[in-house]
């Protein structure tokens, strides 16, 4: 049974930075991590993806800003956030998958975390 938690969500100022982890369990083979994230009274919008060799894509709102990594010996896959701006509040989602290439569309992505808050002020 696949499962993936995320963690390292909070409050930060405008400008600052945080990393969220999403620790996965149960996949067998490689996979694609997306990160995705939903604001309230908005879609759930792409972020960022990283494959197993450590191909990315970014949404262009954070290209430059986030960076996302998988380390595979340890089923564990990361967000970095610098630069954060109140527009990047929301909660943020983990999402696997073993799919190779996937765009940032949520539909593409099997197995998802419970979700992780990111509020940042102004």
């Amino acid at each position: 049974q696949v499962q993936l938690v995320e963690s390292g969500g909070g409050s930060v100022q405008a400008g600052g930075s945080l990393t969220l982890s999403c620790s996965v369990f149960g996949f067998i083979g490689p996979y694609c991590i997306g990160w995705f994230r939903q604001a309230p009274g908005k879609e759930r919008e792409g972020v960022a993806a990283v494959e197993y060799d450590g191909s990315t894509t970014y949404a262009d709102s954070v290209k430059g800003r986030f960076t996302a990594t998988q380390d595979n010996a340890k089923n564990i896959a990361y967000l970095q956030m610098n630069s954060l701006k109140p527009e990047d509040t929301a909660i943020y989602y983990c999402a696997a998958d073993p799919k190779y290439g996937l765009a940032l569309a949520a539909a593409d992505f099997a197995y998802w975390g419970q979700g992780t808050q990111v509020t940042v002020s102004s």
